[in-house]
């Protein structure tokens, strides 16, 4: 039988500083999560539908700052986060996203932003001016500058910072940027913490496009974990008082994981390269191998050879190939079963019958990148039962919607059940298959000791419940572990 798979969404009371916190003792920020999909089968519709919304980001054309992919208030991440802003705090649920540059929410300006969002949440609209810490952004501060790649024409000093951000779909949102305080947990010593604050510089979205308030997958906005120096981890990281890396290990069987800021040393994890000058973090896959067959990547246009760029992207579900290896691949792994007869369901899913095991009856994948890294996907992960047929969670990037035909996308369908470490420190990504309901170890960069961080160390303390599905929301006990970690 295919195991069921659980995408996850950070369901936390989190927090993350810029600033030094009062005792000066940062240590990084605690994630509580749970699965967006929880309570139900996989749907291969509903994750392709998630995926064609998500995708409307990663090609998001005619931006007019640079902020790769700054968060549309809707489905474009699979996980969620519930964090505190202002003095005093006020709750704002918002997408944890490795797509997106920037943290960016909702704010009182904007008359079309739903009031109630994803599950029935109530949503909130920030307001600078209630909170005693909230300050604008200004055109002479070196933030505004720099996110627009040098001083805007026109802005005067003293005016607000703002943004305008265009998608795809033609859908936009504008807004300024302000600086305020936010809430953390900060790991103190073994499944320990403190609470600690500081300040962080993020977007105030003050109108939406139609489609973009409308969702009923709304949420306040977005905590972005992308690679430019607007980004929270970059933030983060220009304090001194954690490295520029983090990790995430998602549970696809229990609904749980972990999601951690600073250097993690346990489990120790062999790295790839990032590709230089990607907006998304990308590594090149040097071959994949289907069972012990290797198919041929050398049918690329871009130039490079054997190398097929791939993008590793926590917010899609699915795993996206160009034809020249979507087709070769789903070949090589019904090639041992030669009574299947394959069809294509609904304009876009491969599909066939069958009634044994799946991991007896079909080979596992094998993507292997650069240094000698290697994704293992087992056939119970690329596997979904659809209308009383076996379909592939590989799609056909000639089929979809992604311009270039010579990348590769992976989501969460190949990242399940394996922590994966992005280290901009010395720009590598890397994973290793892991027990993600099990512990990690941070090490802290101020005194250099290592501390232990559990899933145990999180409460789940109530449920939303609805007709079709249970999501039941955490937060960090009070003797929660800080140094960055997400656990569910």
């Amino acid at each position: 039988m295919v195991t069921s798979f659980i995408s996850l969404i950070f369901v936390v009371l989190i927090s993350v500083s810029v600033a030094a916190s009062d005792d000066g003792d940062f240590r990084g920020a605690v994630f509580g999560v749970n699965s967006k999909f929880s309570g139900k089968e996989r749907s291969l519709s509903l994750f392709k539908a998630h995926d064609n919304l998500r995708h409307l980001q990663i090609l998001a054309s005619g931006v007019d700052l640079p902020l790769g992919g700054t968060g549309r208030p809707d489905a474009v991440g699979l996980y969620y986060a519930r964090i505190g802003i202002g003095t005093p705090p006020k709750e704002y649920y918002v997408q944890v996203d490795t797509g997106s540059d920037i943290m960016w929410i909702n704010c009182i300006q904007c008359h079309e932003c739903p009031k109630r969002g994803y599950h029935g949440l109530e949503l909130t609209l920030y307001d600078p001016e209630d909170s005693f810490t909230g300050n604008l952004v200004t055109c002479s501060q070196d933030f505004c500058a720099e996110i627009n790649g040098g001083a805007v024409t026109g802005c005067k000093a003293n005016a607000s910072c703002l943004y305008t951000e265009t998608y795809g779909d033609g859908s936009y949102s504008i807004g300024y940027f302000v600086m305020d305080v936010v809430q953390y947990e900060s790991v103190s010593g073994d499944l320990q913490t403190k609470m600690a604050n500081g300040s962080v510089i993020f977007g105030c979205g003050a109108r939406q496009s139609g489609n973009l308030g409308s969702s009923e997958d709304a949420l306040d906005g977005i905590l972005g974990f992308g690679k430019a120096n607007s980004s929270i981890i970059s933030q983060l990281a220009s304090s001194g008082k954690v490295k520029k890396m983090f990790a995430h290990c998602l549970d696809g069987e229990n609904g749980g994981g972990i999601f951690a800021i600073g250097h993690v040393v346990q489990p120790k994890v062999n790295s790839t390269p990032l590709i230089p000058d990607q907006p998304h973090y990308a590594a090149n896959v040097m071959g994949i191998e289907v069972g012990t067959q290797f198919l041929n990547l050398s049918t690329n246009t871009n130039g490079s050879g054997d190398k097929t760029r791939t993008i590793i992207d926590s917010g899609t579900t699915l795993a996206y190939l160009p034809d020249a290896i979507y087709n070769p691949l789903v070949k090589e792994i019904v090639a041992g079963q030669s009574d299947l007869r394959l069809r294509t369901l609904h304009d876009q899913y491969t599909c066939f019958e069958f009634s044994g095991s799946v991991d007896d009856g079909f080979p596992m994948v094998t993507f292997y990148f650069e240094n000698s890294l290697s994704l293992k996907v087992y056939p119970h992960d690329y596997l979904f039962v659809f209308e009383d047929f076996l379909c592939f969670g590989w799609q056909n990037i000639g089929m979809d919607s992604i311009s270039s035909t010579d990348t590769i996308l992976l989501g969460d369908l190949v990242l399940s059940n394996k922590l994966v470490l992005y280290d901009l420190e010395n720009q590598t990504i890397g994973w290793t298959e892991y027990n993600c309901s099990s512990s990690i170890k941070l090490r802290d960069e101020i005194t250099g000791s290592v501390h232990l961080v559990l899933q145990d160390m999180f409460d789940t303390i109530h449920t939303h419940r609805y007709p079709t599905k249970t999501v039941g929301l955490s937060v960090c006990r009070s003797n929660m572990a800080l140094g960055t970690l997400l656990v569910i």
